[in-house]
């Protein structure tokens, strides 16, 4: 086991994450996600493997990168998007090349709304990904409940439709659909209904909300307490359906997400790029400074640096503060709240954290630097005029003016 890897080891956080493991061409061979990172990686140096591609993965690693989470769901949907972002070597375990459900609508004429795990660029609108199948499942069969909106795939031109190709079926007569396929439902009222649907997906669950409580009033009047009860259930599931994960949001953000944090030497910024709500890259990096440049400096050059590096086209930056930059067609966000507000916190940390594990390493190489750190606060609290590497601190003691006791205690180079 190299130096390097030991030093990760050493200070990799106990926190959820992925990690990532890198061999010595600097390519990506293994994405794995953990409760516990430190628990989870060390377990890989710490006991011998029985199977034999364990063995030679942990012999190629020579580098380990980890992002730190807030959640456990997080670390599956970000293990996911990395997966399929880098297709590491020694991913063995995703036989079948698991995804995420999307919840598609068709571009088409009288769209359907249906559940997907294949993303296909005709034009379609696309939400997700999520987590819970049942969530979207519930979903999907209440805007069939609510909605009626149709099932079939039958190819619905309005040419199809005033040649009187089609006939209704059982959807119709169980009052599931209103019968477009007949011209018994027109367009404009269908895409009217499709365009509520779209807003619920973006996460406005007040308009379906008021409809399955009218429709819950109805069905107690006619004291059809079951069916009521169980839209209520429903309802609560449609409730807490939009998931409040940072890594991947139900709302379809295409931005960049930066954030900073300073010592008096360096100056490290975490690039997070989202993409369709998800985080498909993050990265975070150090500037020596050279001179004193300021934190809107420093910023300015990082977000110049990853957008060129990556490649990104974002037209909205979300910033801890804005910066000593003006990009055209590019707007500058400070989120006070929300998901915006959640992925810049999320940038946030990861900054922190590799701040925080830079130090410790350096400390690790270098004793003598943690010394100078520690008597540098303490001639700062103290208001010293130089640095106080020997202290000697006297205290004397006595009985009514007897038995006097006296005793010393040193402090050398902390």
């Amino acid at each position: 086991m190299s130096e390097e890897i030991k030093n990760t080891l050493a200070v990799i956080p106990h926190l959820p994450g992925c990690y990532q493991f890198i061999d010595e061409k600097g390519t990506v061979i293994y994405v794995g996600k953990a409760k516990d990172l430190k628990k989870r990686v060390s377990s890989y140096f710490n006991k011998n493997h029985e199977h034999p591609k364990t063995r030679i993965l942990v012999r190629n690693i020579r580098k380990i990168k980890y992002i730190v989470v807030n959640t456990e769901e997080d670390t599956f949907l970000l293990e996911n998007n990395l997966i399929k972002q880098l297709k590491p070597r020694y991913n063995v375990m995703l036989k079948d090349d698991k995804t995420y459900p999307y919840i598609v609508v068709k571009n088409e004429f009288f769209p359907r709304v249906y559940k997907t795990r294949n993303i296909v660029k005709d034009g379609s609108r696309y939400f997700g990904p999520y987590t819970s199948v049942q969530s979207v499942n519930t979903l999907l069969e209440i805007f069939r409940k609510v909605y009626k909106i149709r099932t079939c795939r039958l190819n619905l031109t309005p040419e199809n439709i005033i040649e009187g190709k089609f006939k209704v079926c059982l959807e119709y007569h169980i009052k599931r659909c209103n019968g477009p396929c007949e011209g018994l439902q027109t367009l404009e009222e269908y895409n009217k209904n499709i365009e509520e649907i779209i807003e619920i997906l973006k996460g406005n669950v007040a308009i379906i909300e008021k409809q399955v409580q009218e429709k819950m009033q109805l069905l107690a009047n006619e004291l059809r307490f079951e069916e009521a009860h169980e839209l209520k259930e429903k309802l609560v599931l449609i409730q807490n359906f939009r998931e409040k994960s940072q890594v991947v949001s139900n709302t379809n953000y295409n931005l960049d997400v930066f954030s900073i944090e300073e010592d008096e030497n360096s100056a490290y910024i975490n690039y997070l790029h989202v993409v369709n709500g998800s985080v498909n890259q993050a990265y975070t990096f150090e500037y020596k400074k050279k001179l004193d440049e300021s934190a809107q400096e420093l910023l300015s050059m990082g977000i110049i640096e990853m957008r060129d590096r990556f490649g990104s086209k974002s037209k909205e930056i979300i910033v801890p503060f804005i910066p000593d930059l003006k990009l055209s067609d590019v707007e500058f966000t400070i989120p006070q709240r929300g998901d915006k507000r959640k992925l810049l916190s999320l940038s946030e940390k990861n900054v922190k954290q590799f701040k925080i594990d830079k130090l410790k390493k350096a400390e690790m190489l270098n004793p003598e630097q943690r010394t100078t750190r520690i008597l540098k606060t303490l001639q700062k609290d103290l208001q010293l005029k130089e640095m106080p590497w020997h202290i000697e601190c006297f205290d004397n003691s006595n009985i009514q003016g007897t038995n006097p006791v006296a005793a010393c205690v040193v402090f050398k180079k902390g």
